[in-house]
């Protein structure tokens, strides 16, 4: 699996309107004189690069100018991250080491970087017993919907709304009682923060959430109209003939969307499976939309010349709008869409594709 990392240009999350800096600093035991963290900024579902720093002697320190609005950051070390949320002027201190960095760590400088690193902690817990079921957690989780609905239009609400344990969301749309919550927090942001960056993405995801909902409970031979939950992608395909996502997902079939690149070295054992699959399901009306990240044109129509299915490529590559779009930070990454065109599942284990999809056809 390989991590992406988005550059985007959004001014109004990165420009401030009213000269305020903010500071993080900190310690990472072990870090030495060369170690090289990266400072990021949530961009509704990616991730925008901020700054970077070398750390001297294990300490670090990185002061850059608050946005207008409070948003999630993360300081990101490898493959590991410490997520906290900055509002104006705050100084956020971190302690934690170079062994350790992301899973033990202590955070200070303003209560809701407290809150949200002891969120974080006992999430990666229930996380790591594969626990998401228990009275421990569903308890866990209620506490936090009290809390939560205390501050809706706060900016830890936010991110718990938009938060995953594993592979799972802790709040999912399709849970009558977690959709409350997220109603209550969007529309919190619709009244309260009606020009934050982040509120029309939330209304966005909040009515994908709700054509999902009616779908689900729609009998399986009714088809719903394509609401917004499905972003269109329009991409050329091998044999330079521009596809519409939309258009193939109108059609009545459940159609496999997948994120990846075809020169990362789980390439082949993926397209082996997806091939798998579609050879036994495409007469039930199976279809495979296949966007490739790579950069080098010539390599990837290589790659992908004896693929069967509808198979197109990015030329932005890494730094793709659609993989944006669908909070895509890792490849491969797949979707199912039902035969009523709208997103029916994120699918957790790729290794259990066929199991998935052969719930929908």
């Amino acid at each position: 699996m390989k991590k992406l990392m988005f550059f985007a240009v959004l001014v109004a999350l990165m420009c401030s309107c009213n000269g305020n800096k903010f500071k993080v600093s900190g310690t990472v035991d072990g870090a030495g004189d060369s170690t090289t963290l990266y400072l990021e900024t949530s961009v509704n579902g990616s991730w925008l690069f901020v700054d970077s720093v070398v750390t001297n002697g294990d300490k670090f320190s990185l002061i850059e100018e608050a946005a207008e609005y409070p948003n999630i950051y993360r300081l990101t070390y490898r493959d590991k991250d410490i997520y906290f949320p900055i509002d104006s002027i705050d100084n956020i201190e971190i302690k934690t080491s170079i062994a350790k960095f992301g899973e033990d760590y202590t955070l200070s400088g303003s209560d809701n970087a407290v809150k949200m690193m002891n969120i974080d902690k006992q999430a990666a817990k229930f996380s790591k017993a594969g626990d998401t079921s228990s009275d421990a957690y569903l308890k866990w989780k209620d506490e936090l919907s009290r809390d939560l609905v205390k501050d809706p239009a706060g900016i830890v609400s936010y991110y718990l709304i938009n938060k995953y344990i594993g592979e799972k969301p802790l709040f999912d749309p399709l849970d009558k009682k977690d959709f409350k919550i997220i109603g209550a927090v969007t529309n919190a942001f619709a009244n309260f923060r009606p020009n934050d960056p982040r509120t029309n993405y939330m209304v966005d995801t909040f009515k994908a959430g709700l054509s999902r909902r009616r779908s689900e409970a729609a009998p399986r031979d009714t088809l719903v109209a394509t609401q917004a939950s499905l972003i269109d992608i329009k991409l050329q395909d091998k044999k330079g003939k521009m596809q519409s996502l939309q258009e193939v997902a109108s059609h009545g079939k459940v159609v496999i969307l997948n994120f990846t690149m075809q020169n990362q070295s789980f390439s082949p054992s993926l397209n082996k499976l997806l091939n798998d699959v579609y050879a036994k399901h495409k007469s039930q009306g199976l279809e495979i939309f296949q966007v490739c990240l790579d950069d080098n044109e010539a390599q990837w129509m290589q790659a992908v010349a004896s693929l069967p299915w509808i198979v197109l490529r990015d030329p932005d590559g890494e730094y793709s709008r659609y993989a944006g779009a669908y909070n895509i930070t890792s490849i491969p990454t797949i979707f199912i869409i039902g035969r009523n065109g709208e997103i029916v599942e994120r699918v957790a284990n790729i290794e259990q594709i066929e199991t998935s999809v052969a719930k929908y056809l």
